[in-house]
């Protein structure tokens, strides 16, 4: 039956119980009404159900025909957007993806799936913007973002949005090599020193917080919140030799290069799912599903 059903046949179903007039639908399809009144019996024909009743004042759908148009009406438009999304794509001039990250996939997986997308769609432009995961979703919400790469955050700050898991992440806490707190293995040692603490719209605070309460310890009364990537290298690595409590992603090339050492202190509460997020109810443009599909393979 599948292979019988062509698109002309929806076409022209779809166009007749539009106008509710055989001669009107011909006219907007460019055919004569002999030629729309014979696609029409050869659909019910496939179908084998009568989808419409002829009469004098027009045509009125049958029972059949009313659950049928809502599904060719939802095949038709997938097919033209496809079609217009392959022709968006071939095209490439102007077309531009928005996205938004937090610090952890900004420094890991973001440059190599950005890569990815570029030998996709080599004319599209990628916008990135890094921010905490509050403010960028709030402007995924509102439309100024496509999509955010990153923790998943608190249920409250996930309304209106989903979220596709790509890995699982832990929290480290870092320091410079050959410093005194080298060897600490708990908590309560750092509570004396000079600290980088995520912001109260990070995603990994909560975490953190519940791993402090686990400890039985207040928050550290010697920090300094903050997320940017660059001020918690300067601090560490500077003269304050601070200690810094942040996503793994964020500084796994400077733990793999040795330019910064993580302390052995068990951070298993933290651990959290790192993914996509996009608007729920909205279906993906033809570059963001080809920047999702690269993230995925670059995560994979």
């Amino acid at each position: 039956m599948n292979r019988r059903i062509k698109f002309r046949h929806l076409e022209a179903f779809i166009a007749i119980a539009r106008a509710k007039q055989l001669k009107r639908a011909a006219e907007q399809l460019n055919l004569t009404q002999p030629a729309i009144s014979k696609t029409l019996r050869d659909l019910e024909d496939i179908l084998d159900v009568t989808l419409m009743q002829r009469g004098r004042a027009g045509v009125a759908l049958t029972p059949e025909g009313d659950v049928f148009l809502q599904f060719a009406e939802q095949s038709t438009a997938a097919l033209t957007l496809g079609l217009n999304s392959v022709a968006t794509l071939g095209a490439g001039g102007g077309a531009s993806l928005s996205v938004g990250v937090l610090p952890s996939t900004a420094a890991s997986i973001l440059p190599r799936a950005s890569e990815a997308f570029r030998e996709r769609s080599p004319e599209a432009v990628l916008r990135v913007e890094e921010g905490p995961h509050g403010y960028l979703t709030d402007k995924l919400r509102s439309g100024e973002l496509d999509l955010v790469v990153g923790r998943m955050g608190r249920p409250d700050t996930m309304a209106a949005l989903s979220f596709t898991q790509l890995y699982t992440e832990s929290v480290a806490i870092v320091v410079a090599p050959g410093h005194p707190l080298l060897g600490a293995t708990q908590l309560s040692q750092l509570a004396d020193t000079p600290v980088i603490y995520p912001t109260r719209q990070s995603a990994i605070r909560p975490l953190l917080a519940r791993l402090m309460i686990s400890r039985g310890l207040p928050l550290f009364k010697n920090r300094i919140e903050s997320v940017s990537g660059a001020f918690g290298r300067a601090m560490v690595l500077g003269p304050m030799q601070a200690v810094w409590f942040i996503s793994h992603g964020v500084v796994a090339d400077d733990l793999a290069s040795g330019r910064m050492v993580a302390l052995d202190i068990d951070t298993g509460p933290t651990d959290g799912p790192v993914g996509i997020m996009v608007r729920s109810e909205e279906a993906p443009s033809p570059l963001l599903h080809l920047f999702r599909q690269s993230l995925i393979e670059v995560a994979t």
